[in-house]
């Protein structure tokens, strides 16, 4: 092979590769609530457990809307529908969940199928983490948890939303963990905002779904790079 025909050979595949990742494009925007969130309840139970309670020093409440000020939604899932088979949940960074002041923090995940979820124990007392999915092909898993004992590793196979976690021992104790097929979703921040990164050029719907506000929808499309703005907002429940 002659030296041009050498650098002909090298320089095609690279420009053929860089030319598809410039059409990927990142999809940004914001979650605001309309309307007034319901009041939280008093988690009473959690203050008068001899420890747990022992941890605060007023009485917990749910935290199923966190709003801001100015309607900001947080713990909204954006994901893209319709776009599957395309996970890379084997190889991503696990996903951190913590058990403190015997609460789940955060109590809204997404993952990818086949991502780890790593469950810590932060709480001087005994935890049990029960997944409860609804999907055939997900497996129930019932694991206990000491104190300052190591930490639990959780996976789910397919795509389900807000497959359930809970204490068994700690009733009030809950979390929630959307799983996808793929990756391209996001988890809104405590300012609403949410960003998903690399998305192939394309038209898709896009999704937005709270555990309590229900979901909605928006179509979009992705141009050859382009950033993609949206501002969605969900109706309180």
């Amino acid at each position: 092979m002659t030296m041009n025909n050498l650098t002909k050979s090298l320089l095609i595949p690279a420009l053929v590769a860089g030319a598809f990742s410039l059409q990927a494009g990142d999809i940004t925007g914001s979650i605001t609530l309309k309307g007034t969130a319901p009041k939280e309840r008093d988690i009473q139970p959690l203050k008068d457990d001899p420890t747990c309670g022992m941890m605060h020093n007023s009485t917990p409440t749910t935290r199923f809307y966190v709003v801001g000020g100015k309607g900001e939604l947080a713990d909204v899932i954006v994901s893209l529908d319709g776009i599957s088979g395309k996970s890379t949940g084997a190889a991503a960074p696990a996903v951190e969940m913590d058990q403190r002041k015997c609460v789940y923090v955060p109590q809204i995940l997404a993952v990818q199928t086949g991502q780890k979820i790593t469950i810590k124990n932060s709480d001087p007392v005994l935890h049990n983490i029960h997944s409860q999915p609804t999907v055939a092909g997900n497996t129930e898993e019932n694991k206990a948890q000491m104190p300052s004992s190591a930490d639990l590793s959780f996976t789910i196979n397919k795509a389900e939303d807000f497959v359930k976690f809970k204490c068994d021992v700690h009733p009030w104790m809950f979390a929630w963990v959307s799983v996808f097929d793929h990756p391209y979703f996001a988890v809104s921040a405590q300012d609403g905002t949410f960003k998903i990164a690399n998305v192939p050029a394309g038209k898709y719907t896009l999704k937005a779904a709270h555990r309590k506000a229900g979901s909605v929808t928006k179509e979009i499309e992705v141009k050859d790079g382009e950033p993609v703005k949206i501002e969605l907002s969900l109706d309180a429940k």
